[in-house]
């Protein structure tokens, strides 16, 4: 966690690749969090992908999501600035949550280009458990809501009725810490890190 000092065993020191600027460098962890975010996501050939959030690890996981053969990729952000960047990683449009307007837009964007009136895929990276209600909103018929964002001890009331339920939405909690279940005969953090660093070497 977050500290002034820290003692690391020599053990745990991994070298930076010699292809990788040490300045880039300091995105690893980011980027290995955002590598482990697209692997709980499995985006499909083809699929409508919304990511709320373009802080540094949404910025990252766009990018990612960006090099995938996606039918649309929208992010949100209230930042312009992040929505500038946001558009140099990939993302076909960018929309300001505290614009009704681009909320609407964003949603009619949705309703014209989806099937079932909503994004096939929706991650939830704003720190903000309110926003789970828009990713709710623009989520479609059985499609994916991963969280990745970390909440602490803030709460939020999450409308779990109405679109929720009728849609048969899922919601799937992304975590660093671990590896899904599934993918850990093949995946370990040393390959995730490798990964991490081919992607920062790319990005």
């Amino acid at each position: 966690p977050p500290a002034s000092h820290f003692v690391c065993p020599v053990a745990a020191v991994i070298p930076v690749p010699e292809d990788v600027d040490p300045k880039a460098a300091v995105f690893l962890a980011n980027m290995e969090t955002a590598v482990n975010l697209v692997l709980d996501a499995k985006p499909l050939l083809g699929e409508h992908v919304v990511v709320l959030g373009q802080g540094v690890l949404g910025l990252l996981t766009s990018s990612l999501l960006a090099q995938f053969p996606l039918a649309s990729l929208l992010t949100v952000d209230a930042i312009e600035m992040r929505r500038s960047l946001s558009q140099q990683a990939g993302a076909a449009q960018v929309f300001d949550p505290d614009s009704e307007s681009d909320i609407d837009s964003l949603h009619e964007k949705l309703r014209s280009d989806a099937a079932n009136s909503g994004a096939d895929l929706v991650l939830e990276l704003t720190g903000s458990p309110a926003a789970l209600n828009l990713a709710v909103a623009s989520c479609g018929y059985a499609g994916r809501i991963v969280v990745g964002s970390w909440y602490g001890s803030k709460r939020a009331e999450i409308n779990l009725g109405e679109r929720f339920h009728r849609h048969r939405m899922s919601i799937v909690s992304s975590q660093v810490s671990s590896i899904a279940p599934e993918l850990t005969g093949r995946w370990d953090k040393a390959r995730r890190f490798t990964q991490a660093w081919e992607m920062i070497s790319k990005c």
